[in-house]
């Protein structure tokens, strides 16, 4: 028999059950978390050695959804998952950020969290208990993790604040935010807002940190009931005589590159002081302890340590003299210049350049029916504004094969979709589908926020009628004890690499649209979070300030080659006409005009076209299936049979109506030939239409004023 052991606690008012001990007993540790009937697997796997050769912590996250989860069978030729989703590679993400600086230096062991959502009732959101299992499952595995974290989602509905509110909820709130951290501080904040202030993102954190300590005491009192005991981890390799060999060798080396302020001049400083320590080491005995150290493990320790002696020049310059690797104050942004038009048959484009980073962002418009369809367990099922993120390697002078995007790609892309959509019109007032792609030509630092900025100005080119303009910083911090900690504006590559956290902040002059922070340190302060985000707003305001001096408001016209939309409806009885028997009627209109139709169940129809005159044969087309003549009206037509008692005119959309021979001349008659010929186009009044649907039409009972009307408007 197996021995269960079960944990229940509220998160929002909501309970929420974790247990250990029934399924997959192979694993070094698996609970299966619920909330509602939103189930997840949550199972971790940690290695008994370090993985030697690598000089980082191998950490490995792997979220996945069934398609059973919500009762349906993929999509596809296959019918199986495939490939991870976008949204499973962020919520994998999700997982990894705030568990990974939790870990010590120097700890090599593979770690594997495999996170499966099998039940999904589309109202409790699995992706923050799916990053509560993973800090169960690693406090239940007897790793040296330095957790517990605890996760919850702040909404805002009716000027409440929820915890981990439902998609229901969701929606109806300004504030989507998803923070992450330890009992006592942040770690990770993830957010997507509708122009929120500073204070606004404050008060959600701290709510969240209400949440996030039960969370954190509930785990920790569950691990001792399962009498795990935490492995205490002590890095068996000492280095202390190699960084005594690089301070001597290249202490004063190191200080002089990062005194100059010239990247350029920096590297290739740093690289010949690295080349010395490396000369210096291979001297060494051949039992020296180095040598065996990296003989043992396939580390380069020196590439290690030089690094770190980088970092405590870098850091000890910021903390105590104020100056960053590139000459700047802390809270000063690098020179910007942007421009836009730049793609010749492109809807709209645009660059933005602020330092050493660069991207082109190109905007294209197409119809509804180029929308993305997602085939995942989410109840939102398409999306009509996408952001593509590209990275190629020669963007930091790398030779790297072009491939399809990772993670960090998806993330970023991602991060700067979001922080547009705010921005965007609605679908009534602009009914475009609309693609952004971002290719990065150069990066030292902030890509995703760079994307942000080009996106928003590429949209504004192509004519867009955005409510605003979007920029977005990137934000660092250096943390050291007995100092106050800095933060740094506008951070670059080093900054990032070196530093101890990754804050980015999009939004316009008065409101946040996108938020998400990182920490390699292990957590922030309350107070330093507050004065990070005051100090990006005026760096995000700057950075607008740039932006509008290559473009201030939307083009008030779309480029010539952008297709034109235009929107007509019809009866929703109609719909199955205009479609027809297996699609038949609607492959005709499409092929005959060249443009793209989309019908909505309202009966909404929107028609794409870079033609105006494929535009018109499209209209007709469905206007003449939809055409529903009434008493009274006046319209033209063509005669198409004659008889003894009259002539038949074909009025369009397959119908037709009979002019008697007394409703064909004001004068008396006595035959039709000399007055109506077969194939003349006649302006004609529908005068009854019996019960059988006969149309009865007359010549003589149009004015010329309704004459004149009908044959403005054919």
């Amino acid at each position: 028999m197996v021995e269960v052991k079960k944990t229940q606690f509220e998160v929002g008012g909501k309970p929420v059950i974790v247990e250990t001990g029934k399924y997959a007993n192979s694993a070094t540790s698996s609970v299966t978390v619920r909330c509602g009937d939103t189930m997840l697997f949550v199972h971790a796997c940690v290695s008994k050695e370090p993985r030697v050769g690598i000089d980082f912590f191998p950490l490995l996250i792997d979220y996945e959804e069934r398609m059973s989860a919500i009762g349906k069978i993929p999509g596809g030729y296959n019918r199986s998952e495939g490939k991870a989703s976008d949204k499973a590679i962020l919520i994998s993400r999700l997982i990894d950020r705030p568990i990974r600086p939790l870990f010590p230096k120097g700890y090599r062991n593979d770690i594997q969290i495999v996170a499966q959502l099998f039940s999904y009732d589309q109202e409790n959101q699995p992706d923050t208990l799916a990053m509560l299992g993973a800090s169960f499952a690693l406090m239940l595995s007897g790793a040296p993790f330095e957790g517990p974290v605890g996760a919850v989602r702040v909404g805002k509905v009716d000027g409440q604040l929820i915890a981990n509110p439902t998609h229901q909820q969701a929606a109806q709130s300004d504030l989507d935010i998803v923070v992450a951290g330890t009992a006592d501080s942040v770690i990770m904040v993830e957010a997507g807002c509708n122009f929120v202030t500073e204070d606004d993102i404050m008060e959600a954190v701290e709510f969240a940190q209400v949440e996030i300590r039960k969370q954190c005491d509930v785990q920790l009192a569950f691990a001792k009931e399962c009498g795990v005991e935490r492995e205490e981890f002590v890095n068996p390799y000492d280095t202390s005589e190699l960084k005594n060999i690089i301070q001597e060798v290249a202490g004063d080396a190191i200080h002089d590159a990062y005194h100059n302020f010239d990247r350029a001049y920096r590297q290739e400083k740093l690289d010949a002081a690295k080349k010395l320590v490396k000369e210096r080491v291979e001297a060494l005995p051949e039992d020296d302890a180095i040598h065996a150290m990296i003989e043992e493990t396939g580390i380069d320790f020196v590439a290690e340590e030089f690094k770190a002696a980088e970092k405590k020049v870098m850091r000890k310059m910021i903390l105590e003299e104020g100056v960053r690797a590139d000459g700047r104050k802390p809270n000063e942004v690098r020179p910007i210049w942007c421009e836009v038009g730049v793609i010749p048959r492109a809807h709209g484009s645009a660059v933005f350049t602020r330092g050493q980073t660069q991207v082109l962002s190109v905007a294209t418009l197409a119809g509804p029916a180029m929308k993305q369809e997602l085939d995942g367990v989410d109840p939102v099922r398409e999306k009509r504004y996408m952001h593509k993120y590209i990275f190629p390697g020669f963007s930091v002078g790398e030779v790297k094969p072009l491939r399809g995007p990772g993670r960090r790609e998806v993330g970023h892309g991602n991060l700067a979709e979001r922080a547009n959509v705010p921005a965007l019109p609605t679908e009534e007032e602009f009914g475009y589908t609309i693609r952004v792609t971002s290719d990065v030509l150069e990066s030292n630092g902030s890509t995703s926020m760079a994307s942000t900025c080009g996106s928003s100005m590429a949209l504004m080119n192509a004519g867009v009628p955005v409510k605003c303009m979007i920029g977005g910083v990137a934000m660092g911090m250096i943390k050291e004890d007995g100092y106050e900690p800095v933060v740094l504006t506008d951070i670059q590559g080093i900054e990032d690499f070196l530093g101890d956290m990754d804050f980015k902040v999009t939004g316009n002059d008065d409101g946040i649209t996108a938020l998400q922070m990182d920490m390699k340190a292990k957590g922030i302060p309350n107070d330093t979070l507050r004065k990070a985000l005051a100090q990006a707003k005026e760096g995000r305001l700057h950075i607008l300030g740039k932006m509008r001096e290559a473009i201030t408001e939307p083009a008030k016209e779309l480029s010539p080659f952008a297709p034109a939309i235009t929107t007509l409806t019809i009866p929703t009885d109609d719909i199955g006409t205009v479609i027809g028997p297996g699609g038949k009627q609607i492959r005709a209109i499409i092929d005959a005009s060249g443009a793209e139709i989309d019908i909505q169940d309202s009966g909404l129809v929107t028609i794409t076209s870079n033609d105006q005159e494929g535009a018109k044969i499209a209209i007709k087309m469905i206007k003449d299936l939809t055409f529903k003549p009434e008493e009274g009206m006046v319209l033209k037509g063509k005669v198409v049979r004659i008889i003894p008692i009259g002539a038949f005119v074909e009025l369009g959309g397959g119908k037709d109506g009979m002019i008697h021979i007394s409703q064909v001349c004001h004068e008396r008659i006595e035959a039709i030939e000399p007055h109506l010929t077969i194939g003349q186009e006649v302006v004609v009044k529908v005068i009854k239409i019996d019960d059988k649907g006969r149309i009865n039409l007359t010549r003589k009972g149009v004015t010329e004023e309704e004459k004149t009307a009908c044959l403005a408007n054919s």
